[in-house]
């Protein structure tokens, strides 16, 4: 089957908060998710779920946990056990369930800069302390890399409990190798810090490119670990809120699944069906988005190569979001909200994901080409006129 992904799909009349937190005349590059449809195979599952006229409380789903383990085996060679498999409603409640379960009062949170913004308020909404390790922009490769002499020094100096790992990360689209994440975790290892891996975009990887959970690299580092994955932004359904937190040490699970007592009422049923027809049925659906995707990344680095030249850039491994370096032009002060107010366009504020990134925005590529080509024109008409 061929899907179309440059069908125009009109979401201002949903209740979709992409769309509806700006006016109608502003196109909406913000926000993580795509403007795609979804799998025909996903709304077909919770239709027929529908079907029963029953929606009481239900069990976590043995085929959805089941086909988690068998998809770790297949696209990582990672064998993963059915009760090492916690399902969680979302990738930043799992992470606060992490901040809660792993960092003692007075110790703190390793979280590494630029960074999603919720990685900032998990540890403030669990009263324990945060610590940032800056990435570095590498002018020769066009990728942000990891200072370890700071990464280490943080550690100690921080007293820190947890470190939140972000891989692919968000938003410099950075895809860490083994060699990064091997001494990552044996810094990790050294000093008892719990490894928490939000790998939520895993599966959103381009050509030459390749996703190693930190997990599987070796029991050790699996004994400190947790990882997160979902099927919400491979297939486009966040607002199902269907997680996965993999936890192979019993006793780092089980204190995980304490912590989140009282706070989570699991994922839903018809959550759980939707995600098991991603995982199961979604593969075809994936890989041409993929392509699709791959193919939006590139002509925006194209288009702003060429018509913003002063615009620095990150070659984009993973995820479906640019990362853009406006700090060397004269809307180096708050490009969003220059582009908001004379594109009417709509990016992230670079300052959310840490105070010194002011000067850059985060743009989601994951729309129709003739959107984004409307909005980079936009965008570029307005920075000439300046």
């Amino acid at each position: 089957m061929i899907y179309d992904f440059d069908k125009p799909i009109d979401r201002s009349q949903s209740d979709s908060i992409k769309w509806k937190a700006y006016p109608k005349d502003v196109l909406p590059l913000w926000i993580a998710d795509t403007d795609f449809e979804v799998a025909p195979e996903i709304i077909a599952a919770i239709q027929e779920r529908m079907n029963h006229p029953v929606f009481g409380y239900g069990v976590d789903n043995p085929e959805l946990i089941e086909t988690v383990c068998e998809r770790m085996k297949r696209q990582y060679a990672w064998e993963v056990k059915a009760e090492e498999v916690t399902l969680v409603a979302g990738i930043v409640s799992g992470y606060n369930y992490a901040c809660r379960a792993f960092v003692n009062p007075g110790r703190s949170v390793l979280i590494q800069t630029p960074a999603y913004p919720p990685f900032f308020t998990g540890p403030t909404n669990n009263r324990v302390g945060s610590v940032f390790n800056p990435l570095i922009y590498n002018l020769e490769t066009s990728r942000y890399e990891i200072d370890f002499n700071d990464f280490e020094a943080k550690i100690v100096s921080g007293k820190v409990g947890m470190f939140i790992l972000c891989n692919p990360q968000n938003p410099t689209g950075r895809v860490f190798n083994e060699s990064e994440l091997r001494r990552m975790a044996q810094i990790c290892l050294d000093h008892d810090v719990t490894i928490v891996s939000d790998e939520i975009h895993a599966e959103i990887i381009y050509s030459g490119e390749k996703h190693i959970p930190i997990a599987s690299l070796s029991p050790e580092i699996a004994a400190h670990s947790v990882t997160l994955i979902a099927p919400s932004k491979t297939f486009n359904i966040p607002g199902l809120s269907c997680s996965v937190a993999i936890i192979q040490d019993e006793k780092l699970r089980e204190t995980y699944r304490t912590a989140m007592m009282g706070f989570s009422s699991g994922v839903s049923l018809l959550s759980q069906y939707g995600g098991l027809a991603a995982y199961r049925q979604g593969g075809e659906w994936l890989r041409q988005m993929n392509a699709y995707l791959e193919s939006n990344r590139d002509f925006v680095y194209q288009t702003i190569s060429a018509e913003l030249p002063e615009v620095r850039q990150t070659k984009i491994q993973g995820t479906f979001l640019a990362w853009l370096d406006f700090s060397d032009t004269k809307i180096s002060a708050d490009p969003a909200s220059f582009f908001l107010e004379k594109a009417k366009v709509a990016l992230n504020e670079g300052k959310t994901f840490g105070a010194q990134y002011g000067g850059f925005t985060r743009l989601n590529f994951g729309t129709n080409r003739a959107r984004l080509s409307q909005a980079l024109e936009r965008m570029v008409g307005a920075f000439r006129k300046l």
